[in-house]
């Protein structure tokens, strides 16, 4: 069976259940069950077919739960685009994937800043337009005969999303996850929250990502619960819908996070629906875990990437509150090792780089087989993390491989040094990054955000440091900036920070 019958199943067990909520518009089990058969029927109508691309460009939306269960169906691939890139980035991924039909939001295919989309794709826009060729979303549905249907070909082994990373490190790769990484993740993510019919789900993080898809949309939807879906993060309706929905169960990263403790209005009691606060895309410090979890809310975290379906670690409700400062323990579904540079077995406390395996694994890189090859070797996936697993088997993630400094033969890892910078009062943010040094071969080195009002010089940044680091891992430059620059889910890009900033005079000798 295909993965479209997660919604066939649940709207016959509870055919008036709401499955979405969006814009205010209730769309029961059954009711997603009927637009699913439509699309599945349209996008076979116009041609899609095995191994193909149906790609969608836009802001949250029910649609892209359409589209995905209708390639399930059809073997073929949905594609979420970062409608957040620059054109000319989104013109790159769409000659990448040369998807079949681009579903799309009339302002990335309409007027003077449309996207340069490829001459063979399908254009077809989200919403009617009285002033653009070419047929809206509900009228491509029309144009097939009500009660068609369409050959049913997908099963577990079929790709099913086609996921394009971030690319904080270099061009954005395709990530391809089949269906049975997507039933992986979703038994994860019910182990992980103990997730069931009677919750209820909100999604804010942009599901063009694998962490707004998979973490708690879509095993919502194999749970048989209710999921809410904002077309994009605002703090305060964030609150709002929490409140008044009493949703119980929602993924917050620690940038969205943050902009909800920054407001001046905000109280913890619009959070005591919640069950769980779930996070991750980047290294929380033990520190920022435990001013949410004092909340008496948990904050889970969630291990992963996008190669990864994501969930490959997590902790459980009851782990967030004993190891906050922890990635949790090896999902239900998926093994963890921690090697050496020999790819040997590290004991346990001793880091590493995390290799994983899995049915939740990806595939593998679309069109590139070296990278495939790199990246899967010997059925692991080399993630490029270090860290390590306790004596009890939960994981710590350090930073990533490429990211450690290695300064007059020593390992510095960014995230200790920053974990201990942002307890200064006068910080708000900072990056800690490594630079060529003629002598140590890398120099450690930091970007600062200072809070408004508010002085510091790097000789108080290396004050501060004493008898708190080893003196290798101090800043030996500090930059003082407005902002650093972030990714859509708040990861802060270190190579951009970097690279703005190499050759920049203004670096203070500590």
């Amino acid at each position: 069976m295909d993965l479209s019958h997660w919604i066939e199943r649940n709207a016959r067990f509870a055919p008036t259940r709401t499955a979405i909520r969006f814009a205010s518009q209730d769309i029961s089990y059954a009711a997603l069950a009927s637009r699913i058969d439509r699309a599945a029927a349209a996008l076979e109508h116009a041609g899609v077919r095995e191994g193909e691309v149906v790609a969608y460009l836009g802001l949250n939306h029910p649609i892209i739960i359409e589209l995905l269960f209708a390639c399930a169906r059809l073997d073929a691939l949905v594609a979420p685009l970062n409608w957040r890139l620059a054109r000319p980035e989104i013109r790159r991924t769409l000659e990448d994937c040369r998807p079949r039909i681009l579903i799309a939001e009339s302002a990335f295919i309409d007027g003077p800043e449309a996207v340069d989309v490829p001459a063979d794709t399908r254009r077809i826009r989200i919403e009617p337009s009285d002033h653009a060729d070419g047929p809206c979303w509900e009228s491509f549905l029309a144009e097939v005969p009500a009660g068609a249907s369409c050959t049913c070909r997908g099963g577990p082994d079929s790709p099913l999303v086609l996921c394009y990373t971030s690319g904080t490190a270099g061009v954005p790769k395709g990530v391809v996850l089949d269906q049975n990484a997507l039933l992986t993740n979703a038994l994860n993510s019910a182990h992980m929250h103990d997730l069931t019919s009677r919750d209820h789900i909100l999604t804010t993080t942009p599901m063009f990502h694998v962490g707004g898809f998979n973490i708690l949309t879509l095993p919502a939807l194999h749970a048989g619960a209710s999921v809410t879906i904002h077309a994009r993060f605002d703090p305060q309706a964030t609150l709002d819908t929490i409140e008044r929905e009493q949703v119980t169960l929602v993924v917050l990263v620690p940038a969205q996070l943050t902009a909800i403790l920054d407001m001046p209005t905000w109280n913890p009691a619009q959070l005591r629906s919640l069950r769980m606060i779930t996070t991750g895309s980047t290294i929380i410090t033990e520190q920022f875990a435990r001013k949410i979890n004092s909340f008496g809310i948990p904050l889970a975290q969630v291990y992963g990437s996008t190669e990864t379906g994501p969930a490959a670690a997590y902790q459980r409700a009851g782990d967030a509150m004993l190891r906050p400062g922890s990635a949790g323990a090896p999902a239900l579904h998926c093994e963890i090792r921690i090697v050496d540079a020999a790819e040997t077995p590290v004991a346990a406390g001793e880091d590493g780089e995390i290799l994983v395996r899995g049915c939740n694994v990806m595939r593998g890189y679309w069109n590139r087989p070296e990278l495939t090859a790199n990246a899967l070797r010997n059925g692991w996936y080399h993630t490029g993390d270090v860290g390590h697993l306790d004596q009890d088997g939960y994981l710590y993630v350090v930073t990533r491989k490429r990211d450690m400094i290695i300064s007059g033969g020593e390992n510095v890892y960014p995230e200790e040094v920053e974990s201990v910078l942002v307890e200064m009062l006068e910080i708000k943010e900072v990056c800690i990054f490594g630079i060529p040094h003629h002598r140590l071969g890398e120099q450690v080195t930091a970007a600062i955000v200072l809070r408004e009002g508010t002085v510091l010089t790097a000789a108080s940044v290396s004050g501060y440091l004493t008898n708190r680091l080893a003196r290798y891992k101090h800043p030996r430059a500090v930059h003082f900036v407005t902002c650093l620059p972030r990714t859509s889910l708040g990861k802060v890009i270190r190579s951009e920070v970097r690279k703005s900033l190499v050759g920049d005079a203004s670096g203070v000798p500590s």
